[in-house]
């Protein structure tokens, strides 16, 4: 190859070759099974002709015949304009499994990432590590887990879950800010069925022991997608709410929508139940307070008492935690408080505004939950709010009780403003609660007339003790007011909170598993 033209006819050659690397039988069966090529699978997820790869021809050293690649694609795209950093694995290359050029080529993506500032998407689909390269795989997997830490809270990271992923194969994902997987298609598991069964003795299929609805459960994936399709319009959505790095603002769309008091505002006046007892779906407050109609919500499998999601006040994303009534109650257990916490981390270290919707009972009693650590796991909520120097704001619609109305964006606990509907009450317990403890020798003298004695106390608390002007009149609601004006009011108040300035604490935001 002396002359420029044979130069370039290999060069041409070689990234032919780069393209499909897998051996034919193993191209043919991914066609079978009717899954996309990685490259495909990264068009999907980015601007169309963005992608520019790197490392294409990178492969193991040792034999000629080692495949470019290794196993993964990576390199740098747009969405929606804005630059991402993606890897996609390869299941035609060595099984998909990490060795040591597929580890470099992943440490080089996410050091890239680093250095530019922006988001960074993995499309998994491994057999873990390569068992062939021994304990180089696996230093390769800490190598890749130190620097997902170095990126964690500095830029979004996202993992997009599309085959079976074991062992090694689902810490990084686990590391990561969102996991998404497809139903029916993506498993997470530390040990396969089949290692189970020879250690333990437990036969269990892969759909029972980490199939993505039961991960979802389980709280470690946040979205079932249902085809791949779905899961890139779902990242591709959610990067949407999210600034690109910890040092900038995330989109603003369509600001300045409906300024005055609307149809569906007014809705909102008569939509709370009168009966106390009476369960509603919040989903449909929060679609009605929030820009558009539009709320996207995160692990809706997951600790249901609790909503966590992104929506828009005035065309600017904000974080919202808001309890769901349909389940529990409302109250706040173990995982509802894991989940929370979470969510305000991550809205904390990518400076996104906090509005609470609150309807909470308090924290859920039991012995299962005392047993499993409520006190210490509960309190993370309480902690992760308190450091929290976004702008907050909280609305308190119905009930407020005990330990779940300090922890869910009280006055007292940080949160910058404070409003309550006029159907709010707000106490340390219930009403059915608090006569039974303060009036049950008057109950017990009673007799037959306990029954009406007892609605006669318990209408007195209602209207007297549990509602939102005491706080009103103590300082700790900012204001009361009617339902039909929620939007607007967060609106006015997030505009004033726009510039807050705070004593920041250092933002120290690592995810751990769990």
């Amino acid at each position: 190859m002396s002359t420029t033209a044979a130069k370039l006819a290999d060069l041409r050659e070689k990234l032919e070759k780069a393209k499909e690397p897998g051996s034919p039988s193993a191209i043919e069966k991914r066609k079978e099974r009717g899954l996309p090529s990685p490259r495909e699978r990264i068009n999907m997820l980015l601007d169309p002709g963005s992608f520019v790869e790197i490392g294409a021809l990178v492969r193991a050293p040792g034999s000629p015949d080692n495949p470019y690649g290794d196993g993964v694609v990576v390199g740098h795209g747009t969405v929606e304009g804005r630059p991402v950093v993606v890897f996609s694995h390869d299941l035609t290359v060595f099984g998909g499994s990490l060795g040591e050029m597929f580890g470099r080529k992943v440490c080089a993506a996410l050091d890239f990432a680093l250095k530019i500032g922006c988001p960074v998407v993995g499309i998994n689909d491994s057999g873990g590590a390569r068992v062939q390269e021994a304990v180089t795989s696996l230093a390769f997997y800490a190598e890749i887990g130190k620097r997902q830490i170095k990126l964690s809270g500095m830029v979004p990271q996202i993992s997009v879950m599309l085959g079976k992923c074991a062992g090694g194969a689902v810490y990084g994902p686990a590391i990561t800010d969102y996991v998404v997987a497809v139903d029916d298609q993506a498993y997470m598991f530390i040990t396969g069925p089949e290692v189970l069964k020879a250690v333990t003795g437990e036969s269990i299929s892969a759909e029972d022991l980490g199939g993505a609805r039961k991960q979802a459960e389980y709280g470690t994936v946040h979205h079932v997608a249902v085809t791949e399709g779905d899961a890139f319009a779902w990242v591709r959505n959610l990067l949407s709410y999210l600034p690109s790095n910890c040092n900038e603002q995330p989109p603003v769309i369509n600001p300045g929508l409906e300024p005055e008091i609307t149809e569906s505002d007014k809705s909102l006046d008569t939509f709370m139940p009168d009966a106390d007892n009476s369960a509603y779906d919040m989903h449909e407050v929060l679609r009605k307070v929030f820009d558009d109609g539009d709320f996207f919500e995160i692990s809706p499998d997951y600790a249901r008492s609790i909503i966590v999601g992104f929506s828009r006040v005035d065309g600017r994303p904000v974080g919202v935690l808001a309890n769901q009534p349909l389940f529990l109650s409302g109250a706040l257990d173990i995982d509802s408080s894991e989940k929370a916490s979470r969510f305000i981390r991550f809205c904390n270290a990518f400076e996104i505004p906090i509005v609470c919707v609150v309807d909470v009972p308090g924290f859920l009693p039991g012995l299962e939950q005392e047993r499993n650590g409520i006190i210490r796991r509960g309190a993370k909520i309480l902690n992760s709010y308190l450091e929290a120097d976004v702008p907050k704001v909280t609305v308190v619609v119905r009930k407020a009780y005990g330990g779940g109305y300090a922890v869910m964006g009280s006055k007292n606990l940080g949160a910058d403003l404070n409003f309550a509907w006029p159907t709010a009450r707000i106490a340390v317990m219930g009403a059915e609660g608090a006569i039974a403890l303060l009036k049950r020798k008057e109950l017990a003298a009673a007799g037959d007339k306990a029954p009406e004695l007892r609605r006669k106390f318990i209408d007195y608390y209602n209207e007297h003790v549990a509602t939102p002007y005491i706080a009103a009149e103590r300082g700790y609601i900012d204001a009361v007011i009617e339902p039909s004006a929620t939007r607007l009011e967060l609106r006015r108040a997030l505009r004033a909170l726009r510039d807050k300035t705070t004593e920041r604490m250092p933002k120290k935001y690592v995810l751990h598993p769990g």
